[in-house]
């Protein structure tokens, strides 16, 4: 929002009647002068000029000054103030006669706001209290890698938008040319009866094809030249999007007011989310970062040395001490090399290193007294000569539970069944 309707201090006076006689006569004056040059100096015309050159030195005023395009406030309520005078022939003739004091004593209208005055001669209508109104947003996905969140990078993108034809202002064509569409009667809308059977009919209602939803329309010929009447054209723009150190998948980088213009209309924003592609070394969760490292059996039960290659290739070396047993699936931490925070690049989370031991395959049977030397000795089960043999092979654990037992096996089947069968309850018990 930026007037909210509100009247400029220009016509803080004005209002209905006059002063004590009720009527709209000559306004009684002071003995100072008369400032009944201030509006033509502030639109940049002479006293004499027409209606014309007074619309089109607002127009370009206008779209130079409006703050929606970052101009200045003060100069726009100046030229919109002096664009609703100048333009009624009323109020121009009281204004040539006796200046502000003259229009303030005799009033002239309830006096508009300069956003009221910017949107009815390019928008065609007064918006009312609420503004104008805010376009769509246009949302873009950007693929980013972890490397990319780590270290930081700007990526330049360009898109394709809808910009404010710069040759006829956003009017679309010639100036009082529009015309408001007969064919909707000004509605943007057609409503057309649909037979659906005897007797029954189906009102519907369709974008009027003449004005394609616009309400007015201009002749062929008075069509701007550079848009063809639609009061915009396609741009292509390029924006540098900064992925900032720490930043996470799914976060959004906005660039406020760079979507599709249109007049009378705020632009939308364009936004553009993270994704994170997936990494093959590192993993991340908030601030930590995790990473596997496959060591043997001998570095699990000997010691080793090894090196990680960071996300901004610098190499970390990893150290277990001769005699120091890693066992599998153990998980180590390093303080401060995990991922930068946001806002705060020199503050690191934390590294996560996760031990996978792979054991052999296979020993050698000249090798196996050495290792029982080495190793703790194992456990010496006594055996009666009664056990009986057996033969085991490799499985994966979710084949468990698989084998149904046959047809007539359910698993919903319970031991408290049994009972209802004529079966007895056994407990087991732990020995």
């Amino acid at each position: 929002m930026f007037f909210g309707g509100d009247p400029f201090e220009h016509f803080a006076g004005m209002g209905g009647g006059g002063h004590g006689g009720g009527g709209r006569g000559p306004p009684g004056r002071g003995g100072g002068p008369i400032d009944n040059e201030g509006f033509y100096k502030a639109l940049g015309v002479e006293k004499t000029a027409e209606p014309s050159e007074i619309k089109k030195a607002y127009r370009k005023l206008a779209l130079k000054h409006h703050p929606d395009k970052g101009g200045d406030v003060e100069a726009f309520k100046e030229i919109s103030s002096a664009f609703e005078v100048l333009s009624d022939p009323e109020k121009r003739k009281l204004y040539d006669q006796y200046g502000k004091e003259g229009l303030e004593e005799g009033g002239g209208g309830g006096g508009q706001s300069a956003e009221d005055v910017f949107s009815m001669f390019f928008g065609g209508g007064r918006r009312g209290a609420r503004g104008p109104q805010k376009g769509e947003d246009i949302n873009h996905n950007i693929k980013v890698s972890l490397e990319d969140l780590y270290m930081s990078k700007t990526v330049k993108l360009a898109i394709n938008r809808d910009k404010n034809c710069e040759d006829c202002g956003g009017y679309g064509g010639a100036d009082g040319s529009e015309r408001t569409c007969s064919d909707c009667d000004g509605r943007g809308v057609k409503v057309m009866l649909r037979p659906l059977g005897p007797g029954m009919v189906q009102q519907v209602q369709t974008v009027c094809p003449t004005c394609k939803g616009s309400c007015k329309y201009f002749a062929e010929k008075d069509k701007c030249k550079v848009c063809k009447g639609k009061k915009v054209k396609k741009e292509r723009k390029v924006l540098e999007v900064f992925i900032d150190r720490g930043m996470k998948s799914g976060e959004k980088i906005r660039f406020t007011g760079e979507a599709d213009e249109a007049p009378n209309t705020i632009p939308g924003d364009v936004i553009f989310t993270l994704q994170e592609r997936e990494h093959d070394r590192f993993k991340r969760k908030g601030a930590d970062l995790v990473t596997t490292l496959n060591i043997t059996l001998s570095e699990a039960l000997c010691g080793l040395t090894r090196t990680i290659t960071h996300l901004d290739g610098r190499t970390l070396r990893i150290d277990m001490a001769p005699g120091r047993v890693t066992k599998p699936e153990s998980v180590k931490m390093i303080n401060g090399e995990g991922m930068p925070y946001l806002g705060s690049p020199f503050k690191k989370g934390r590294l996560f290193v996760h031990f996978r031991v792979t054991f052999p395959t296979k020993i050698q049977p000249s090798n196996i007294p050495a290792l029982l030397g080495a190793l703790p000795a194992a456990k010496k089960t006594e055996l009666t000569g009664e056990e009986e043999e057996t033969e085991m092979s490799d499985v994966d654990i979710s084949q468990f539970g698989l084998d149904k037992g046959g047809a007539g096996y359910n698993d919903n089947d319970s031991d408290d069944e049994g009972d209802a069968r004529g079966g007895q309850k056994v407990q087991c018990q732990n020995m």
